[in-house]
């Protein structure tokens, strides 16, 4: 178990509200359902990681338009402002930039005005290949991460990369770790 102080931020955001709904992509985890609806929140999953190796072949070329449609369709069928939070934990390092455009516009369209994404990216930016993870919420301040095995990155990821990429939202906070991640808050 480790501290993320994303994560307390995010849990912070959504201090004293309850029937959020919230967009887990990390998989379907029973400590983070139990977790969320523990907090009076509406809870949905989605591996996004998985889905990558069944759409796209492991570790094959995100290029295609189909595909890519497909796992619009397949991740991101959500109506528009849906979402008040979403959990995207260290799913979108693995996406090369043809996909990675189309799913954060698709994370724009889903979420509320307002609502708070969580996100990891690596803090090398040489990094051509990181560890990806599974999360698991012990409380709003601490999280249990276990390794899911190594994957190509999609790109390099830096600061300015990132508030690049999520420039249509209203604003983007880094928080560095001592696991070399760059935990990332973005609002909405």
């Amino acid at each position: 178990m480790r501290s993320s102080r994303g994560l307390d931020q995010f849990f912070f955001n959504l201090r004293d509200m309850v029937g959020l709904s919230i967009l887990d992509c990390g998989g379907a985890s029973q400590e983070n359902i139990d977790f969320l609806i523990e907090l009076g929140h509406k809870v949905y999953t989605q591996d996004l990681v998985r889905s990558l190796d069944e759409v796209f072949g492991e570790c094959g070329p995100q290029t295609n338009p189909d595909q890519i449609a497909q796992f619009l369709a397949q991740n991101v069928p959500y109506r528009e402002s849906q979402f008040d939070g979403v959990l995207l934990w260290d799913s979108l390092q693995f996406m090369s930039p043809s996909l990675l455009g189309p799913v954060v516009e698709r994370l724009a369209e889903v979420t509320r005005p307002g609502a708070y994404l969580l996100a990891f990216f690596p803090a090398s930016e040489r990094a051509t290949e990181s560890p990806s993870y599974t999360f698991r919420i012990a409380d709003s301040k601490n999280i249990t991460v276990t390794p899911r095995g190594a994957r190509p990155t999609g790109q390099m990821f830096n600061n300015r990369n990132l508030e690049r990429l999520f420039g249509k939202f209203e604003s983007v906070k880094f928080f560095l770790t001592k696991e070399n991640l760059r935990e990332v808050i973005i609002r909405r």
